[in-house]
């Protein structure tokens, strides 16, 4: 990792009892992302009840091997637990900004870089955002995530993440 060059894999919990895919995953990968364990319906899928248990194992698999951990995803529309998904307004902004601090804190200098925001922005081009629950909290929801997850940890690399949007 010294070089500064990371080659990352997608790594699901149940994957990590694999002889073979953990033996690919350590002699090829230098840099880790779970494939869903940290994200809001598996971190906290009863509100204010936080559940970190498969996101600290794959963690602990990256660290115990060397390899830096990205976090993802913070907030995702896809994703929400169902307590979540009918929430709008302030009172989805306040659970969603408590969410990311809890979360971030949790995993603060031991995280390389999050996903903070997941695809807010629609499919096909158009430039224009999704329409989800989150995007109807304001149009600065990204902007405060942004910075909740900043405040909760000073150091960590804040990502967004996308595809399609060229």
């Amino acid at each position: 990792a010294a070089t500064g060059r990371y080659f990352g894999t997608a790594v699901a919990n149940y994957k990590l009892s694999d002889t073979v895919y953990s033996g690919i995953l350590d002699r090829e990968f230098n840099m880790i992302t779970p494939e869903n364990e940290m994200k809001w319906d598996a971190t906290e899928p009863n509100r204010g009840q936080f559940s970190y248990g498969n996101g600290d194992r794959i963690l602990n698999q990256a660290v115990s091997n060397g390899k830096r951990m990205r976090g993802h995803a913070l907030l995702w529309y896809q994703q929400e637990p169902g307590w979540a998904q009918r929430m709008e307004g302030s009172d989805l902004r306040q659970a969603m900004m408590n969410h990311v601090t809890q979360v971030a804190t949790h995993y603060k200098g031991k995280i390389y870089a999050w996903d903070v925001v997941n695809e807010a922005y629609a499919d096909g081009g158009g430039g224009g955002r999704r329409d989800s629950n989150l995007q109807r909290t304001g149009n600065d929801w990204i902007e405060v995530a942004f910075k909740t997850a900043r405040a909760a940890d000073p150091n960590v690399r804040l990502c967004y993440n996308d595809y399609n949007i060229e």
